[in-house]
C-alpha cells in the first residue's frame, strides 16, 4: 500500500510516505517554510497542514495524490473530550477539534486530486507508539512507552508490539501529564514552551535537586502504570525568569529538581511495563523521549536489555507512525528504519548549479572529507551539508556545524556563532568502534538520544564536548552507513590524534535546521563559519570576501578555471520543486 502520513494538529507538522511497509521519505514542514516547529501549537493554527512536506514526499516517489491508497492523520477527534472535562485550561480547544474533524477536506485542498474518503484518523499515541515499535531495528516482540504533553484525552501510553500488531496496556488520562508539567516549567524559566524544553534539561546540570521533596508532592507514580502530574506551584519554588534575564542558581535548582522527579517517575513506569511484558527490548516515543538524560537513566537502571528511541520522537514522528500502523494493519510487514536521513538531497550537478547561480568562489577538492578534516585540525568551524536531510531535531552528519573538540573555547565560540545561551552543550560524533574507549553509556548511539559519561582521561583532551556534569550526548558513526563522515573522522584522528569531532546542528538560534542549498549559503554568509562543505564542493570564507573576487564581474567568475564546470546548468533549473534555485 502507498500511505501518506500527516501530523498537523499540535506542533511540528510533518509528512511521511510508506510504500509496502518501507519508509520512502519523511520531512518536517519547518524545513520548507523556515518557521521553527512549523507553527505555534495553539488552536488557531490547527488547520495548517504540512503542504510542502507532503508534496515533496509524493514527488520523491513519483506519485500523485490520486495514486495514494490512504492518508493517515495522527489525531482522532472521535476520542477527544472537551478540554474543561479533562481539567485543561484551554477555552479554544473546541476550535482545534473542529479543524481536526475537517482535516480530510483541508487535505483535499492542499493536495489537489486527493480523495478525502481515503483519510484515516489514527489515535495520537498509537501513532507515536508505531513510530518506535515498528521502526526499531531487531525489535520483534517488544514493549513501547509513549509520553508527551497530550493527545486526544491522555498524555501517556504503555503498549506492546506483538508481531505486526500493537496492544495498548495502559494510558494516563489528562490533566495528568509529565510533558505539560515540563512545558510549564519551560515557560516559567523564560523559555518558549513546546519548543525549548531541551534548554531546561541542559540548565538542570548546573543545579542541585534541592526542591525534589516539594515536587514529589505533585509529580509521582501511582503504582498502577500511571502517575499524578499536575498543579505544581512553580511561583512558590522560584521567581519566574524573563526571556532576556540572566538565570540564577534557583532557576538551575528547580530545573534539576524537575529533571530528577521526571526520571524517577519514568523509571517506575518502565518497571511496571516490564513486569507486564517481560520483554527484552523497550522502544520510546513522544516528546518526553527526547530527554536524553532520562533515556540514559532508563537504559542504565531499568529492567530492559536494550532501549531504542525514535529519532523523530516528537509529534513529527507521528506522521511516520500513523503510516506504519496502517501499513502493518493492512498486511504490509513494516521495515525498520536504517537511518534518519529521510529528507531532501541534491545531486552534485544541482549543487554546482546553485553555487554558480550564487556567484560564490568554490572548489572541488579531490576528497571533501580530507579537506574538512584539515580545516578542523586548523581549528576552523565547518558547515557540513551532505546527502539527505535528517528527520527529527538532531543533526546527524548531514546538516551539521563541525569543530575541533580539543579547544575548550570552541563551546563558547559555537554558541556565539549560533546565538545560543552559553550554558548549552555541544555534542561529539565518534566512530562506533572507538566510542567505548572514550564514552560509557548505551552503544551504539547513532541518534544522539542518550548521554554518556566521558572517561576521566579524555575530559581534558576533548573539553569542548564535555558538559558541566562530565557527560556528553554522543553520536556514534557506522562507516557502512555513513562512509563520508567516517572518512572525515578517520582523517581528523590521523591529523590530531583525536577520534572525536564536535557536531551541532547547522542553524542559528530560533531558526530551523538548514535544509536546502539556499539555506546553507544564507547561513554560511551570515555566520562566522570558515568553510562550507556542500556535497563535493568547498567554499572558504576567506575567498568569499576576497577583495579581488568582489571586484570581479559575475561573468568573469563563471568562467573561473578553479571550477570544474564547463556546462551551462541553466537547463537544469525547473524551479523549487525540481530542487533548483527559487
Amino acid at each position: 500500500m502507498r500511505i501518506l502520513g500527516i501530523n498537523a494538529l499540535f506542533h511540528d507538522p510533518a509528512a511521511a510516505l510508506v510504500i509496502d511497509g518501507r519508509t520512502v521519505a519523511a520531512a518536517e514542514e519547518e524545513r520548507f517554510s523556515r518557521r521553527k516547529h512549523g507553527k505555534r501549537p495553539v488552536p488557531f493554527s490547527a488547520w495548517e497542514l504540512p503542504e510542502k512536506a507532503a508534496a515533496w514526499c509524493l514527488k520523491r516517489a513519483g506519485l500523485r495524490p490520486q495514486d495514494l491508497d490512504a492518508v493517515t492523520y495522527s489525531f482522532d477527534p472521535a476520542l477527544a473530550r472537551p478540554a474543561e472535562e479533562m481539567g485543561l485550561d484551554d477555552p479554544w480547544d473546541h476550535l482545534r477539534l473542529t479543524y481536526a474533524r475537517e482535516a480530510p477536506g483541508f487535505l483535499r485542498t492542499a493536495l489537489p486530486g486527493l480523495d478525502p474518503g481515503i483519510v484515516r484518523f489514527v489515535p495520537h499515541h498509537m501513532a507515536h507508539a508505531a513510530s518506535s515499535a515498528f521502526a526499531a531495528p531487531d525489535a520483534g516482540n517488544s514493549s513501547v512507552l509513549v509520553l508527551d504533553g497530550r493527545g486526544e484525552r491522555a498524555s501517556h501510553l504503555a503498549a506492546r508490539r506483538v508481531g505486526d500488531r500493537l496492544e495498548a496496556l495502559h494510558a494516563q488520562e489528562l490533566p495528568h501529564s509529565l510533558g505539560l508539567v515540563y512545558e510549564e516549567l519551560t515557560g516559567h524559566l523564560g523559555f518558549l514552551r513546546s519548543s525549548d524544553e531541551f534548554k531546561v534539561m541542559a540548565l538542570a546540570s548546573h543545579g542541585r535537586p534541592r526542591m525534589l521533596a516539594e515536587l514529589r508532592r505533585h509529580v509521582y507514580p501511582t503504582g498502577d502504570g500511571g502517575f499524578h502530574a499536575t498543579g505544581v506551584p512553580w511561583h512558590e519554588l522560584c521567581a519566574p525568569r524573563g526571556p532576556d534575564e540572566p538565570w540564577t542558581q534557583d532557576h538551575a535548582d528547580v530545573a534539576a529538581s524537575a529533571q530528577a522527579v521526571l526520571e524517577e517517575t519514568l523509571l517506575d513506569l518502565v518497571r511496571w511495563l516490564h513486569g507486564r511484558t517481560h520483554d527484552q527490548v523497550l522502544t520510546l516515543a513522544g516528546g518526553v523521549a527526547l530527554n536524553c538524560v532520562a533515556n540514559s537513566r532508563i537504559a542504565r537502571e531499568g529492567p530492559f536489555s536494550r532501549v531504542w528511541v525514535q529519532p523523530a520522537a516528537g509529534d513529527a514522528g507521528t506522521a511516520l507512525g500513523g503510516a506504519l500502523l496502517l501499513s502493518a494493519g493492512e498486511g504490509d510487514e513494516p521495515e525498520p528504519m536504517t537511518g534518519a536521513d529521510l529528507g531532501r538531497d541534491w545531486s552534485d550537478a544541482e549543487l554546482g548549479a546553485w553555487l554558480k547561480t550564487a556567484a560564490v568562489p568554490f572548489e572541488r577538492p579531490p576528497d571533501i572529507a580530507a579537506t574538512v578534516a584539515r580545516a578542523l585540525a586548523d581549528n576552523g568551524i565547518v558547515a557540513w551539508f551532505q546527502g539527505r536531510s535528517e528527520y527529527g531535531p538532531r543533526a546527524l552528519g548531514h546538516r551539521s556545524l563541525l569543530a575541533h573538540p580539543g579547544h575548550a573555547g570552541n563551546l563558547e565560540r559555537l554558541n556565539d556563532v549560533k546565538g545560543r545561551e552559553q550554558f548549552r552543550p555541544v555534542a561529539p560524533m565518534v566512530l562506533a568502534d572507538r566510542a567505548a574507549d572514550i564514552f560509557d553509556g548505551p552503544l551504539p548511539s547513532p541518534y544522539m538520544l542518550f548521554v554518556h559519561d566521558v572517561a576521566p582521561e579524555w575530559r581534558d583532551r576533548i573539553p569542548a564536548v564535555v558538559h558541566v556534569d562530565g557527560t556528553a550526548r554522543i553520536q556514534t558513526v557506522d562507516p557502512a552507513r555513513e562512509p563520508l563522515v567516517a572518512r572525515m573522522l578517520g582523517e581528523f584522528e590521523r591529523l590530531t590524534g583525536l577520534p572525536v569531532v564536535v557536531n551541532t546542528s547547522l542553524n542559528t538560534a530560533g531558526r530551523p535546521m538548514v535544509d536546502d542549498p539556499r539555506d546553507a549559503l544564507e547561513c554560511f554568509g551570515s555566520s562566522p563559519v570558515d568553510l562550507l562543505a556542500i556535497g563535493p564542493y568547498a567554499i572558504r570564507r576567506g575567498d568569499l570576501f576576497r577583495t579581488d573576487f568582489l571586484s570581479d564581474s559575475r561573468s568573469d567568475f563563471l568562467s573561473d578555471s578553479r571550477t570544474d564546470f564547463r556546462t551551462d546548468f541553466r537547463t537544469d533549473f525547473r524551479g523549487d520543486d525540481a530542487g533548483g534555485p527559487r
